[in-house]
């Protein structure tokens, strides 16, 4: 950061996201910095965006370097998927970012999101700014060519999206690029022969779609919505067997888990800024919190699924020790008062350790 002042802010932001307040982080909820600060802070202040991007890119480069995996060059997990932050009202100052896609309303982010072993990341995101525009599957695209050399030769690339990535032009553009890719197809997609998918009868076959140059490999599995099973159909650019794309496929919905957790926990979706920039800064901040929690949690050896309120505390702990000590310093003089009609007094000394 440029100044003290807004090294502060940034942390105090940090710990705004982190703080256990059930996904809504607004401005007021902060206690080392007032709204307005923050509201500068996102919207006004000149810090480098661009340069804080790259800084955490290049951390979790180098935290990779680290992952070992016995055998083969191990597979990268590259997940495309879109995903809605659902806003109501009017937004003037970024009215081009918001519109409706499949009924719902806000902002449509389409975000590339890495697995590798245990490790997670959100890598980068584009928005969808409405009809006759850049569509998902092309802003997809977009975003597995920014893949970094670093990652590409290092692990094979495994791409999984859904449906709504199944287009031609996706999956030439994947097998341009050379990766591999399991992707979800509709059950009405037609074959070459006039077949819908939906009436192959066994997995692993290999079929040719309509539009499509080359074979892929179909199979299926079966996910449970509402009570009930639904039978989801993907296809695989490389020949594999129908088990292993099934496994493959399922794998994809690691990505909603980041999603559900990104909004109601570390509050992706509450952003209400008043610029562009604004906005872009509050979803930089959100996934960054996300990608440290994470770690952090990595760190101390866990046994179970996370605890996001509890690793989001440690995080702010081992990272940032002096917020936490400020917030509660801050809630014992706002609530000195009653301390004392209750016959207490703190005193705080400071020791040497």
């Amino acid at each position: 950061m440029p100044s003290p002042y807004q090294k502060l802010s940034l942390q105090a932001s940090f710990a705004l996201f982190m703080e256990p307040t059930n996904g809504k982080m607004l401005p007021e909820h902060g206690v080392i910095k007032s709204p307005a600060a923050l509201s500068r802070f996102f919207n006004e202040y000149g810090w480098p965006t661009r340069a804080v991007i790259r800084a955490t890119r290049q951390h979790i480069l180098r935290q990779l370097r680290h992952y070992t995996a016995i055998g083969k060059r191990p597979y990268l997990q590259v997940i495309i998927d879109l995903t809605t932050l659902e806003k109501r009202g009017k937004f003037q100052a970024f009215a081009t970012l918001i519109h409706i896609l499949n009924g719902k309303r806000g902002l449509h982010l389409v975000v590339m999101y890495l697995v590798i072993g245990q490790w997670r990341m959100p890598w980068a995101f584009r928005s969808w700014r409405g009809k006759n525009t850049t569509t998902p599957a092309q802003l997809g695209l977009k975003l597995l060519r920014t893949l970094p050399k670093k990652l590409t030769h290092r692990y094979r690339i495994q791409v999984l999206a859904d449906t709504g990535f199944s287009s031609v032009e996706f999956l030439k553009g994947v097998k341009k690029l050379r990766y591999q890719a399991i992707v979800g197809i509709p059950n009405n997609r037609k074959l070459a022969d006039g077949r819908q998918i939906k009436m192959l009868g066994k997995k692993g076959q290999q079929i040719q779609l309509s539009g499509l140059d080359g074979v892929v490999t179909a199979s299926w599995f079966y996910l449970k919505r509402d009570g009930k099973l639904e039978k989801r159909f993907v296809i695989s650019t490389r020949v594999l067997k129908g088990s292993t794309i099934a496994w493959w496929g399922s794998r994809r919905w690691a990505i909603e888990g980041f999603f559900k957790t990104a909004k109601y926990r570390f509050g992706l979706a509450s952003f209400g800024q008043q610029t562009l920039l604004g906005v872009y800064r509050w979803l930089i901040l959100s996934f960054i919190s996300f990608v440290l929690t994470h770690w952090v949690y990595l760190s101390s050896n866990p046994a179970n699924p996370p605890e996001w309120r509890k690793a989001s505390e440690l995080t702010l702990q081992l990272l940032m020790p002096q917020i936490v000590v400020s917030s509660l310093l801050i809630e014992i003089e706002r609530q000195r008062e009653f301390l004392l009609s209750q016959g207490l007094a703190l005193e705080l000394v400071s020791i040497k350790i």
